[in-house]
């Protein structure tokens, strides 16, 4: 197997292409690779060729591709129910539900399926949260979001959206959303008010680029919210579950909101699973049919989600993240000095790294990384991310910054890896 060759010269990719943009709505612009199988940090595509996968998509690959524990807790449960739908009790609800609200810390779980429908979710209990608890007047309910956040794409969600790619042509648009510049506590003081029930963040914005807030902003937020009697919802869909050297991201500043949303590594790559995690005065306002999912907290979901919250619990990922993340961002620190980089963002193992547009666009360097074998995802502009999966190895991170290195700066680096 090779590494490294232009994938558009190659007959299968190019047909399997070909077919996808004939019969699917053209609602990504995916790099031209076709991925045919993947193990631990590594893809091979329908040609035989082998990829590091930096991008993990998009977190929800925190322990790699066909991790074992993840398979295996799968396959068992696969033979024997996967699905009653939530007119029935299953055998592996308790022990989710009660596992992942003693990882979060909370009384109370509300399982989802994908990371916009916990969002949703959690825009729905703050509502009934400020009707019921709070005494906020009916159909008043604030709630105050950041510039550039990104939570989801349905219609809700981009009605507080600010990207016009993903918000142009969805009008009319859900009122009941203040929109305030991200890291600005002034801007977020003056838009609570009495009617104001939620300040929905995440703590480090992934989508916009791998923003950091400034030290100090979350925890300025976990003060006023207490101070205004305001739930402090953090989405930690692509930040939590290891990603950023601890469980969630808000634990660098030492914050505990009073609801986590959560979603992609929760499932492990594996099955698409979310949640919504919160104190039982919260998420105690739902009485039965007000809210619901067919396929929320499945048993197969269940299953291997209890697998993930048990690897968690060893810390062995976190302290990996962290490690192998300091690492990751001393390389790309020295990249700085060099002209070829901007500015490089991020926590653990992620980062948003800005590259010279004089180097080219987003694109074009992610293009260029994946003829030398490495996967990675641009946006915004010249701004790549990179967040591999926390299984892997120190050598096969350092080759893939080789090839960041090769790209930018046309050393001549070995654009194979073997193992």
């Amino acid at each position: 197997m090779t590494i490294g060759e232009p994938v558009s010269t190659h007959a299968a990719t190019a047909d399997a292409i070909r077919s996808a943009e004939a019969h699917s709505a053209h609602n990504y612009h995916p790099l031209p690779v076709v991925v045919a199988s993947a193990e631990g940090a590594w893809m091979t595509d329908v040609e035989g060729r082998r990829y590091l996968d930096m991008l993990a998509g998009y977190s929800a690959l925190n322990f790699g591709h066909g991790n074992r524990r993840l398979i295996e807790a799968a396959k068992a449960q696969l033979e024997r129910v996967t699905l009653t739908s939530r007119a029935f009790h299953h055998d592996r609800f308790a022990q989710f539900c009660t596992e992942l609200a003693e990882l979060c810390g909370t009384d109370m779980v509300l399982p989802m399926n994908t990371g916009a429908e916990a969002v949703e979710t959690a825009v729905k209990t703050a509502r009934k949260w400020g009707y019921r608890v709070k005494g906020v007047p009916d159909n008043t309910a604030k709630i105050v979001v950041a510039r550039d956040n990104f939570h989801g794409r349905t219609t809700t969600i981009v009605s507080f959206s600010t990207d016009p790619e993903a918000r142009a042509d969805y009008g009319p648009y859900t009122p009941g959303f203040e929109i305030v510049p991200y890291g600005d506590l002034t801007a977020m003081r003056a838009a609570v008010t009495d009617n104001t029930v939620a300040v929905l963040l995440e703590p480090i914005q992934g989508e916009a680029g791998v923003l950091v807030p400034p030290a100090g902003y979350l925890t300025g937020v976990r003060e006023l919210t207490r101070e205004r009697n305001v739930l402090f919802m953090a989405d930690e869909i692509q930040s939590g579950l290891g990603r950023t050297g601890k469980t969630f991201a808000c634990e660098h500043e030492g914050v505990v909101p009073d609801v986590y949303i959560l979603g992609k590594a929760l499932g492990g790559g594996v099955v698409p699973v979310s949640a919504v995690a919160a104190s039982s005065e919260v998420l105690g306002v739902f009485k039965p049919g007000e809210h619901g999912s067919t396929f929320g907290g499945n048993p197969l979901a269940c299953a291997v989600a209890l697998e993930v919250i048990a690897m968690l619990r060893t810390g062995e990922y976190q302290q990996r993240a962290a490690e192998l993340g300091d690492h990751l961002h001393r390389e790309l620190g020295l990249l700085t000095g060099t002209g070829t980089v901007e500015a490089v963002r991020g926590r653990g193992l992620w980062a948003g790294v800005d590259i010279n547009p004089v180097h080219g666009t987003g694109r074009q360097i992610s293009e260029r990384l994946m003829e030398r074998g490495v996967l990675v995802k641009d946006t915004h502009g010249s701004t790549i991310r990179i967040a591999p999966p926390l299984v892997i190895s120190k050598e096969d991170l350092d080759w893939g910054l080789d090839q960041l290195r090769a790209v930018l700066t046309d050393q001549q680096v070995p654009s194979t890896r073997r193992g």
